[in-house]
């Protein structure tokens, strides 16, 4: 298989079948605005990262660094993997899942784009190719500094 410059090519099912120049223009932009919009799904769901942390099940220990303490000192103790005392309330916790089962949903919804993507370019168009390749490089100019600011 090698990449060719055709108005012709049949992308991801057998009714998108593209004949001529206008169809595949329209193909090319759709191609490029679902690459942008799989760009700004990154950035959605890193943004839910932020906000979604996960509660340290255990106290992190602490050393002091002297050439006085003994090696046994310096060992873990039992305090230092004692669990933390606090419990999350029971909205925070129904936050927390709400919020873990929507980044999901967003995964599932770029996996699926991703993969989708991927078959446009296996179609060995060069101009479905460009589509994707502009689309993530725009995709990404944009939304990234978004980032930032969330």
């Amino acid at each position: 298989m090698t990449f060719e410059v055709s108005s012709s090519v049949t992308l991801l099912f057998d009714f998108w079948n593209v004949r001529g120049p206008g169809g595949m223009l329209l193909s090319v932009l759709v191609v490029f605005l679902l690459t942008v919009l799989y760009e700004a799904l990154k950035v959605w769901r890193v943004n839910l990262g932020g906000r979604l942390k996960p509660a340290e099940p255990y106290a992190a220990p602490t050393f002091l660094h002297s050439e006085c303490i003994s090696t046994l000192e310096r060992s873990f103790s039992e305090s230092s993997v004692t669990p933390i005392a606090s419990q999350p309330s029971a909205s925070n916790t129904r936050d927390s899942w709400l919020l873990h089962g929507l980044q999901t949903v967003l995964h599932m919804i770029q996996v699926t784009l991703g993969y989708m993507l991927m078959l446009c370019v296996m179609s060995y168009n060069v101009w479905i190719f460009l589509g994707v390749i502009v689309g993530s490089a725009l995709g990404f100019f944009i939304s990234f500094p978004l980032l930032g600011q969330m």
